[in-house]
């Protein structure tokens, strides 16, 4: 029987969610230029795989009892907050980047009480840098951020620090090394492909500057 993190990740190479461009690097938000990028927002046109993503994502939080609403991170991880809180029957909110300039200028949209406990829902994390923001901007409206969720995490160790300083548990469904390891199995990559994967991901500020 397949791992967990082996089925995503072969789920995502097929509906090929994930991009390789060595010579031509995706930049991030961050500005980390990286080889490889991973377009989880693809397995939403997929009705089979989006019905398994969100129940393995279900599948992360041990107890829903204690969960009082689910939040979405705008904007990626809006559509699978809001299948699982119709399938958990919990409240949905979701949280900007940044406040409205117009209307009720909010940064989290949707009824919510101080005091609630919060699963966070992102699709993917990288530097864990904007769900991090989102994580900030529900603690300061007094919700208990209770974790987070994803579907795929890169790996870097960025976002393990990063998740540490900020105090926050989270749980992915797949993983960078999971990712490349079936990439290989499936000889979507080949052996240059791998060792250009290996060193970005050690060192991913830096690996095309060597």
């Amino acid at each position: 029987m397949e791992s967990k993190p082996k089925e995503i990740a072969e789920i995502l190479l097929e509906l090929e969610a994930v991009k390789l461009s060595p010579q031509e690097p995706f930049t991030w938000a961050s500005g980390i230029q990286s080889p490889i990028y991973c377009d989880n927002r693809i397995t939403l046109s997929h009705p089979e795989e989006r019905k398994f993503m969100a129940r393995s994502l279900m599948e992360l939080v041990p107890d829903w009892e204690h969960v009082d609403v689910i939040a979405g991170v705008a904007t990626a991880g809006i559509p699978y907050a809001s299948i699982l809180a119709h399938m958990t029957e919990k409240p949905l909110v979701y949280v900007r980047s940044a406040s409205k300039s117009h209307g009720r200028q909010n940064v989290i949209e949707g009824s919510y009480e101080a005091g609630q406990r919060v699963i966070v829902v992102e699709d993917l994390i990288s530097t864990g840098g904007s769900v991090l923001e989102a994580v900030e901007q529900l603690r300061k409206a007094k919700l208990n951020v209770s974790g987070v969720i994803a579907i795929f995490t890169y790996q870097l160790a960025d976002a393990e620090e990063n998740f540490r300083n900020a105090k926050v548990d989270y749980a992915t469904l797949s993983n960078y090394n999971a990712l490349i390891d079936q990439a290989v199995e499936m000889e979507y990559i080949d052996d240059n492909d791998l060792s250009t994967l290996k060193k970005w991901n050690k060192s991913p500020k830096t690996w095309n500057h060597e």
